[in-house]
């Protein structure tokens, strides 16, 4: 019988010191063809990625979404923003998905998953939800990334309700959407390298 193990609440990770994020040194931002292929290079000497997305948030009833419109790439040293209004970009960005040998890891994946086979006509591969693993270990409800970093770092992550809820497809992003975007996929690989993945 498996022990189930307690994930602690609002009010205990709120006492937690504060996750170090990326900052804007270690983020690149993707919007060109050029700057895709570039990070593609980077990206595929990996053997794992930090992986989240971000649509545009609907708040009209019946309004469909037609995100993502932008997806998160992250190693354990920096992150790379793509936005998929760019076709190069987008087709960039179903390669780097549709390989398989690299984990992309992240939390609450199965809209991403959806929303990605919608968008980028391709099914990603070695897409790990890392809910799955702490479920695994014996923890009951789902961790987030919050929850997560509290676990295995004892640290807060921080998280913008303003940045989560901004418009993602703009053209030109804000340095808080950026910063907000990066780290989302970052701490997934700083999890899934701690979990020994």
């Amino acid at each position: 019988m498996q022990e189930h193990k307690a994930t602690p609440d609002k009010e205990a990770i709120a006492l937690l010191p504060e996750f170090e994020r990326l900052g804007l040194d270690r983020i690149s931002l993707v919007c060109t063809g050029s700057e895709a292929h570039q990070a593609h290079g980077q990206l595929i000497a990996a053997k794992a990625w930090g992986f989240d997305t971000e649509s545009k948030p609907t708040f009209r009833v019946g309004e469909q979404s037609d995100g993502p419109h932008i997806l998160q790439l992250a190693t354990a040293e920096r992150a790379w923003v793509f936005q998929l209004h760019e076709p190069e970009c987008r087709a960039v960005a179903a390669d780097l998905l549709a390989r398989s040998g690299i984990a992309k890891a992240g939390f609450g994946l199965g809209d991403d998953r959806k929303r990605i086979v919608h968008k980028l006509g391709i099914e990603p591969q070695g897409i790990l939800e890392l809910n799955t693993i702490f479920r695994e270990r014996g923890y009951r409800k789902d961790m987030g990334v919050k929850g997560a970093v509290a676990v295995l770092f004892n640290q807060r992550f921080i998280k913008s309700k303003k940045a989560a809820t901004s418009n993602w497809a703009n053209a030109r992003l804000s340095e808080a959407q950026l910063v907000y975007a990066a780290n989302d996929a970052y701490a997934a690989i700083r999890v899934w390298h701690a979990l020994g993945l």
